[in-house]
């Protein structure tokens, strides 16, 4: 009797798919959480303020932007090939002290995972 619900099933299915995997996140509610960021760095120019410059920050490899004194932590991770991914992102903007361990960045990290998400999605934005 339950194989009668099945079209009915198949046709919601259809209809309204549930996304799995990355969530999307918000960039212009980004940019507003960058302002936390932005006292440090910058993600629209290459230019290194206090912090690295976070311009086509995606696919490098930590602790290699140009001009930039890294501490020797964040050079080491690089060197043993840490870049800069969504997943790996995430990890270091939720506690940067427990991903890199003796990173110069002050900054405590973000709690709220939508912040990350929606902080993620805007520095996208900066890496194509």
């Amino acid at each position: 009797m339950w194989y009668r619900f099945l079209p009915i099933c198949l046709l919601f299915a259809i209809a309204f798919p549930i996304e799995v995997g990355a969530q999307e996140g918000d960039p212009a509610a980004g940019a507003t959480v960058f302002k936390k960021c932005g006292i440090c760095h910058v993600a629209e120019t290459d230019q290194n303020k206090v912090g690295p410059s976070l311009n086509g920050l995606f696919g490098r490899t930590a602790g290699t932007h140009p001009n930039f004194a890294y501490s020797q932590a964040m050079q080491d991770v690089g060197k043993a090939g840490l870049v800069w991914n969504e997943t790996s992102l995430r990890d270091y903007l939720h506690d940067p002290k427990a991903k890199v361990k003796g990173t110069k960045m002050a900054f405590v990290g973000l709690k709220d995972d939508t912040d990350i998400t929606n902080l993620i999605a805007y520095l996208k934005q900066y890496s194509k």
